[in-house]
């Protein structure tokens, strides 16, 4: 999935899903660093030396984060968030990113059910934050399609109609605020929509469907 000619050196891992992390993948693509939650953390290390062993190239540095901690990288400085959603491991918190540069604060939410109190209160657009900030970003999840069949994924990721109603109420409490014309990107849509190209004139303003190679320039 990574565009020709990239050779990155880090990566902030969300979880440790199959369709998030793959460490020979990260290995492949020449990762030095890896970021990810601090409660699966030996977990990565093993999964991170077998990877190792296997491609004959070294285990990157990883540094694990706790919730609401903060770094700074390349320039980017980069929020660990409490996520909603659960993984194959009872005791792995998986994250979401708040990412800043300059003025501009991108939330980047996958996967997710929805937006956690803590999450906001960590981002500083809770409902009882005392700091005046605001979002001027939003790519969030969409996995759930209107149409899907009753499935227990539903507890642990957003639908179209989720991530329009988080946005309605973080844009009327004046904690999202974009410049004119910025869209609200959703992606990890599951396998029931149409192609991106059917769903995007579906979907309310101002989100869109996000599709692969897509560049964006969030001011």
């Amino acid at each position: 999935m990574i565009p020709a000619g990239n050779r990155p050196q880090v990566i902030f891992y969300t979880h440790s899903h199959n369709d998030h992390y793959v460490p020979e993948a990260a290995l492949e693509a020449g990762i030095k660093r890896v970021y990810l939650g601090e409660t699966w953390l030996d977990r990565a290390k093993d999964d991170f030396r077998k990877a190792s062993e296997k491609t004959g190239k070294p285990v990157p540095e990883i540094i694990p984060l706790k919730e609401g901690q903060t770094v700074t990288v390349e320039g980017l400085t980069v929020t660990a968030l409490p996520a909603n959603h659960a993984s194959n491991f009872v005791e792995e918190q998986t994250l979401i990113y708040l990412i800043e540069k300059n003025s501009a604060r991108l939330l980047y939410a996958t996967d997710t059910g929805g937006l956690t109190a803590r999450a906001l209160g960590f981002a500083g657009v809770g409902q009882f934050s005392r700091e005046r900030k605001f979002l001027t970003g939003i790519i969030m999840e969409a996995t759930m399609d209107a149409d899907y069949a009753p499935d227990q994924r539903l507890f642990s990721h957003s639908d179209v109609d989720l991530v329009s109603t988080t946005v309605k109420v973080l844009s009327e409490g004046r904690k999202y605020l974009p410049v004119e014309g910025q869209k609200v990107y959703i992606t990890h849509l599951g396998r029931t929509y149409p192609p991106q190209a059917q769903i995007d004139p579906t979907l309310p303003d101002p989100l869109s469907a996000a599709y692969d190679g897509l560049e964006v320039l969030f001011p």
